[in-house]
């Protein structure tokens, strides 16, 4: 069936944030989600990264933290980096962050998992490739991503990205306890996504999509080769499958998907989300009302 690209005609210099949201949105809202998984999967390999994540205690509720995470990034994706929720979303992020010693070279990398596992996941198992113009849109929205987050030296293009966390990677994945930990609780969430009959083999499947340097810094046996191959043999289906269908004509937000299990439609603060480990510091009568507002 012939799709046209949304995308056609937009200006990647200028209209970056309506090409992403196209993207992410309506073209490969599932294909995004899930590379965007194991983007995070990955940081974990980085004992800075993922250590941190396991003494901060942040997983000690792996649902909430996966939906938290997932929705501070989507809310400027949606709403825009200059509207009041975009910005509330940001400023999160940025307290979150400045509550611990993260370098700005693991905030680079963690950035450029963004950019760059997305891409390869749509190159591998996407119903159709991204332009250039689509790629140079996505560079300019993590770059935009980044400035807010005030990450320094921030790649230009995504050669650029591609070579800083593949060289990142080669220096710095290695076997962490608190890593491992938090990989083992979060392959334990996605497992919960699907029937519990099923789960096992999806504990298999999404080791079979892993490469052999995360395999080997988790410490993760690698499944035999018949079952790498058949699953991304199943994925690639999926594209094709995909591409026979209609095009979105609704977008699809994670806040609405069945793998966001911690809040009802409506429940949604954004200044709520994400942790405070130095307490809430929005009123309980505040956070209440602007519940009410919002589920309206």
């Amino acid at each position: 069936m012939f799709r046209w690209n949304r995308n056609r005609g937009l200006d990647p210099k200028t209209d970056f944030e309506q090409m992403y949201r196209n993207l992410a949105l309506y073209d490969f809202p599932w294909d995004i989600n899930q590379a965007l998984s194991f983007a995070l999967f990955r940081t974990y390999a980085v004992p800075s990264v993922g250590g941190l994540l396991d003494r901060s205690g942040g997983f000690v509720d792996t649902q909430k933290r996966y939906d938290d995470t997932a929705l501070l990034l989507e809310r400027p994706l949606v709403c825009g980096f200059s509207a009041v929720e975009g910005k509330t979303a940001l400023r999160r992020i940025n307290q979150m962050h400045r509550e611990y010693d993260i370098t700005n070279d693991d905030m680079l990398y963690v950035l450029s998992t963004f950019v760059v596992v997305p891409k390869r996941w749509i190159d591998d198992y996407g119903w159709r490739s991204l332009t250039y113009d689509e790629v140079v849109a996505v560079v300019n929205y993590y770059r935009k991503l980044g400035r807010h987050m005030n990450i320094k030296d921030i790649p230009e293009t995504y050669d650029e990205f591609a070579d800083l966390m593949d060289s990142y990677e080669q220096q710095h994945f290695a076997y962490d306890e608190g890593g491992r930990r938090v990989a083992d609780m979060t392959m334990e969430l996605f497992a919960t996504f699907y029937p519990r009959p099923a789960r096992p083999a999806v504990r298999v499947f999404s080791r079979a999509l892993m490469d052999e340097p995360l395999l080997r810094a988790f410490r993760y046996d690698a499944p035999p080769a018949l079952v790498q191959t058949a699953s991304r043999a199943a994925l690639r289906a999926r594209g094709v499958l995909v591409r026979m269908l209609p095009p979105r004509l609704r977008a699809k937000r994670f806040e609405d998907t069945h793998r966001q299990k911690t809040y009802r439609k409506g429940e949604v603060v954004t200044a709520q989300l994400g942790t405070f480990p130095g307490g809430c510091p929005v009123p309980h009568e505040a956070v209440q009302q602007a519940t009410e507002v919002v589920a309206g």
